[in-house]
């Protein structure tokens, strides 16, 4: 891979030499090698780096935020005010800080990088010592990219807490599902199963058929087959927040999100149920430098003033 990005480097010196990238405001360089001109460009030049700062700026409906790592700590069920019982899942927000932030100049994107929870440093490789000093933070644990907007954008250290979200708000949450080890095919992928008396001897359980015959005489690819369950990435998508705790760092979420207890979960705002954006911290939530979190109350979602269990006149 790095004797591919030399020679493609190479080969990009020989179309635009450095003399061409020394070009003055008025001119411009070819459309197709915008990004990667314009970075090359920028280091050559010595251009000024961008000014990032963390203060409370409009949302647009474009606008996306970063999102927040989390830790599955277990199912529980609350009652809201109404009496409804309602089954939560618990994530604890482990001291997320921004650790890395990444523009279009220098690596053609815009995102943050997330950093949750706390390491030591003899548990670490020295690239990812070196990572973290490089930045000025402190050694962490988990580590995950968010694509975000230019608007978005916060500086390194920045903190990050539940009150990024606000009760009532639907989130994607992300996690790595629990592990089955080998399984057959009914219970990998809901098969059937053969008869169970009448003839049929110890295939009970098995899958059948896996092709054709002489043509194509080939199994296809992705034919169901016995095989490893479980330990994937899966998204739950659309996961009302129905309660936050900025003293204890706890989200409550309705349902269930993928994983054990004990695993991380990433956490980011909806993509089809979009949230009120006048409603949302942006870029994130900034606390007063004389708020104490450890004072702060519970936040539960409005349930509105109307009891679903009575009849509407």
């Amino acid at each position: 891979m790095a004797a591919v990005s030399r020679g493609l480097l190479s080969r990009i010196t020989q179309i635009f030499p450095i003399r061409s990238l020394t070009l003055s405001s008025s001119q411009s360089l070819p459309h197709s090698n915008f990004f990667l001109t314009q970075r090359f460009s920028s280091e050559i030049t010595g251009a000024p780096s961008r000014i990032i700062e963390a203060k409370p700026v409009e949302m647009s409906g474009i606008s996306k935020r970063t999102g927040i790592i989390a830790v599955k700590c277990g199912m529980t069920a609350l009652w809201d005010k109404w009496g409804a019982r309602v089954p939560v899942s618990i994530l604890w927000v482990d001291d997320n800080i921004v650790s890395q932030v990444k523009t279009v100049e220098k690596e053609g994107i815009f995102a943050l990088q997330i950093g949750c929870g706390h390491k030591k440093a003899k548990h670490l490789t020295m690239p990812e010592l070196g990572h973290f000093r490089g930045q000025g933070v402190d050694l962490k644990r988990k580590l995950r990219e968010f694509p975000v907007t230019e608007d978005a954008l916060l500086p390194v250290g920045t903190e990050l807490g539940v009150r990024h979200f606000v009760p009532g708000q639907f989130v994607d949450v992300t996690g790595i599902t629990r592990g089955k080890g080998f399984q057959g095919v009914m219970k990998r992928w809901k098969f059937k199963g053969g008869p169970a008396s009448h003839g049929c001897s110890k295939a009970h359980r098995k899958g059948g058929s896996t092709g054709q015959r002489d043509d194509p005489g080939k199994v296809f690819k992705g034919r169901k087959m016995p095989g490893r369950m479980g330990a994937e990435q899966r998204t739950v998508k659309n996961v009302w927040v129905y309660k936050i705790d900025p003293a204890r760092n706890l989200i409550w979420v309705r349902g269930q999100v993928p994983g054990a207890e004990g695993n991380f979960v990433f956490i980011k705002d909806a993509h089809y149920k979009k949230p009120d954006v006048s409603k949302l911290p942006f870029p994130t939530y900034l606390s007063p430098e004389d708020e104490d979190p450890s004072e702060l109350e519970p936040l539960v979602a409005d349930l509105g003033e109307v009891d679903p269990f009575m009849l509407a006149e």
